[in-house]
């Protein structure tokens, strides 16, 4: 899609709120009409790779402290968790507790990072490199200014 072109002084005059909130919707909506595909949602996409990442070391409880903070109010990722076992995609050591993806689990999960690639293909088209990098510093700026925590996920 083309865009306008608007002198500095009318994009400088614009509200971030309003184009924080827009871009994170849109970018968010395209990122999960990709795992969709696959009928997974960004907390399986989560899951899948944590579990993938340190397999055997996760738990329930442990991943619910760490995604918490990013899931939206009401999502119970436990229902999740459960709801990947179901598809034979996590198993979890009855013993110990925790989780590890099988032959299944890294078949979906694999295909759900192809479908996130081409989401962030398309999302960063025609945007350079620094520039994106610009952009995410000038946000952590903005964050930070307010007293908001810049780590990166």
């Amino acid at each position: 899609m083309t865009m306008i072109d608007y002198p500095d002084h009318v994009i400088a005059a614009q509200p971030m709120g309003y184009w924080t909130d827009l871009a994170g919707r849109t970018i968010i909506g395209a990122i999960r009409a990709q795992l969709a595909v696959e009928q997974l949602t960004q907390p399986h996409w989560w899951i899948l790779n944590h579990v993938s990442g340190s397999p055997g070391v996760w738990t329930y409880t442990t991943l619910a402290r760490r995604l918490d903070e990013f899931a939206e109010a009401g999502t119970d990722l436990g229902a999740v968790v459960d709801d990947l076992v179901g598809r034979g995609w996590l198993r979890v050591d009855e013993t110990a507790g925790t989780l590890t993806l099988t032959d299944e689990g890294e078949a979906g999960r694999l295909r759900a990072h192809e479908r996130n690639a081409t989401a962030h293909q398309t999302i960063r088209e025609g945007v350079p490199t620094e520039d994106y990098v610009a952009t995410v510093n000038v946000l952590r700026r903005m964050v930070a200014n307010l007293d908001g925590r810049t780590d990166l996920p």
